[in-house]
């Protein structure tokens, strides 16, 4: 599970050898402060990196020593994105494009090429079976909804889906809880042709939970901290509000001038038929999926008991103070009581 949180803060300094001048303040993500607490933060990230890429170099070592490591599919990547503000649990572009190398001396003719074709992780599970040379029926798996990228091993391209294809879907439910009636923050996507358009089911709730219950879809951490404090300042309280604010129902951003997705093109006339566009191409392949979203029936989803029994019903039992409840992966500042701050829009960002 590296590198998850948590993990000492400071530890890739103290133990790393690193230092916070190695973080240009340019270099930062603009959706968060320059400040050093935040660059100490990432340098602990890293050391955790640098310590899976170590286990991942014994675990080739091991493959190597045996025999099987040329005739061995070696795919790493990760699952979500850094456990920071605006990054793991949401739907923006470092929440979801993340590195994913593959390695098959036996079987890939061509390496070291960059593929240019979105691939999700819906993928992974044709590619194994097309290598394997097995038949999806042969399974007894559901049907299959990826497309298989061992095309590429056999190939030089760098592209091969047609443009129509090429397109990845997100989307969210309820990633942790903190919300009254551990209800979520649906949201639905759909990557394509370099823009990322995000349809927000639920306005009126706090995206990364509530602020009194914690903002508990992110960890408590050093970088939380700092933004959180950002709202007490009104020339700062922007930080604050691409973190954890209030989001509209369209979301629209060119993923390739706009990385860190924060000017949103959705009501921007120019971008209007863009925007039209992909909400009806995400609805018609949520359709064919039967997303219940798409027929409102989605509250089934807010039905679903959370699965840990110690949670459920977190806002509520924090509201009446529970002695028994426990929140390990939040801090004890992390809970806020913005509701005197009239600066702060606590309907629906603009």
């Amino acid at each position: 599970i590296e590198p998850h949180r948590g993990y000492e803060y400071g530890s890739g300094i103290e133990k790393g050898g690193k230092h916070v001048w190695e973080i240009p303040n340019k270099d930062l993500y603009d959706f968060w402060p320059a400040n050093d607490s935040i660059k100490t933060d990432l340098l602990d990230y890293a050391f955790e990196i640098e310590y899976f890429d170590q286990q991942l170099g014994k675990m080739l070592q091991m493959l190597d020593a045996s025999g099987e490591l040329d005739n061995t599919i070696v795919v790493v990547t990760a699952d979500n994105g850094m456990p920071f503000p605006r990054i793991k649990g949401q739907e923006y572009e470092y929440s979801n494009h993340l590195p994913l190398a593959v390695m098959w001396a036996d079987g890939i003719e061509h390496p070291g090429r960059k593929i240019e074709d979105y691939i999700s992780f819906i993928d992974f599970a044709p590619t194994f079976l097309e290598v394997a040379g097995v038949e999806q029926y042969e399974t007894g798996m559901a049907a299959i909804t990826g497309k298989s990228f061992a095309p590429f091993f056999s190939s030089s391209n760098t592209v091969m889906a047609k443009k129509k294809d090429n397109y990845v879907l997100i989307g969210k439910e309820r990633h942790d809880i903190g919300r009254p009636h551990d209800w979520g923050y649906p949201v639905r996507g759909i990557v394509k042709d370099g823009m990322l358009y995000l349809h927000n089911f639920k306005t009126d709730r706090w995206p990364v939970g509530n602020p009194e219950t914690g903002y508990a879809n992110t960890d408590g951490a050093a970088t939380k901290t700092v933004v959180l404090n950002t709202v007490y300042n009104k020339e700062m309280a922007k930080y604050w509000e691409w973190n954890f604010g209030k989001r509209p129902q369209d979301e629209l951003y060119d993923i390739s001038k706009d990385p860190d997705c924060l000017e949103n093109l959705a009501f921007t006339e120019c971008y209007e038929p863009i925007t039209k566009k992909l909400r009806e191409e995400l609805y018609a392949k949520l359709k064919e999926q039967k997303d219940p979203r798409m027929f409102g029936k989605g509250d089934v989803f807010e039905n679903y008991k959370y699965a840990d029994k110690g949670g459920v019903n977190f806002y509520e039992r924090y509201q009446n103070h529970d002695t028994i409840l426990r929140w390990g992966w939040l801090n004890d500042s992390d809970f806020q009581d913005i509701s005197d701050l009239d600066y702060i829009d606590k309907k629906i960002r603009d």
